[in-house]
């Protein structure tokens, strides 16, 4: 007969830092071995907490179609990519969630619910080895083919152009100027917010062209000069937003409305 056990793990505490984190794990009395579930995860790391939300690995069509005569060049040709399945961030990294890991916060327009902004590939990497250090996890920047697929609702997918909405204002902050609290316009159809609008999002591939080739887990290009960022910003327009647009930059590059959110 097979039983469930779920359990949460006690707050634990290293010097001053308090890490709270949440598990569930599923046991097969008759099988006799312990499977953890694919769920969402909520972490607290010094009394900030953020959520990761589970994609389900599947297959699509990434890029744009040959017959999208409007669109840029560089999300050409359109493939299938088989990803596994991942977790990726709630929302951008905010604000308070940098602070509580570095003590540090040099966005131009400040407040602990509003994306991290003006900082550059590096910096990102940074972050996250002091992260995985206080958590003792494996985040990461998501891969580009990883970003898109959840931009695009994964296999949730309704096809929206923007992140969760054919609609721009129902998902995105643009043209805008300043940076807004995440979360405050409607999700996309696996409920992450942000994805297209507020800042720019780095990912962790390097730069390369698209072939029209059918990959598994495409990791992007082994070396490069520059890296992929995605999803647009409220310095830009709406065709900035969409799921399909790439822009790229030095690993060194930041910008005010250049931030992040985390994978693993």
């Amino acid at each position: 007969m097979k039983k469930f056990l779920s359990f949460f793990a006690s707050a634990l505490l290293l010097g001053s830092m308090t890490i709270t984190l949440t598990a569930c794990v599923h046991a097969d009395a008759d099988e006799g071995y312990d499977t953890p579930k694919f769920e969402n995860q909520t972490i607290t790391v010094n009394g900030v907490s953020f959520k990761m939300i589970a994609v389900e690995g599947g297959t699509f069509q990434m890029g744009t179609p040959e017959s999208d005569t409007d669109a840029f060049d560089e999300e050409k040709p359109q493939h299938e990519v088989t990803l596994s399945s991942y977790y990726i961030g709630e929302t951008e990294v905010t604000q308070e969630l940098w602070e509580a890991v570095t003590g540090s916060n040099h966005s131009d327009v400040k407040g602990a619910k509003r994306p991290i902004g003006q900082v550059s590939w590096e910096d990102c990497q940074a972050f996250i080895s002091k992260l995985n250090g206080m958590t003792g996890k494996t985040f990461r920047l998501p891969t580009e083919a990883q970003w898109e697929y959840a931009a695009r609702g994964g296999k949730k997918s309704k096809g929206y152009i923007y992140s969760g909405s054919g609609t721009i204002d129902e998902v995105a902050w643009y043209e805008g100027g300043a940076t807004h609290d995440v979360a405050t316009k409607k999700a996309n159809e696996l409920g992450i917010y942000d994805m297209s609008g507020n800042v720019w999002e780095w990912c962790q591939d390097w730069y390369g062209s698209y072939t029209s080739d059918a990959q598994t887990n495409p990791q992007g290009p082994a070396s490069g000069s520059k890296h992929i960022y995605r999803g647009g910003s409220t310095f830009g327009g709406d065709d900035f937003c969409r799921v399909v647009f790439r822009n790229w930059a030095e690993p060194s590059y930041s910008s005010p409305r250049l931030g992040f959110r985390l994978a693993m």
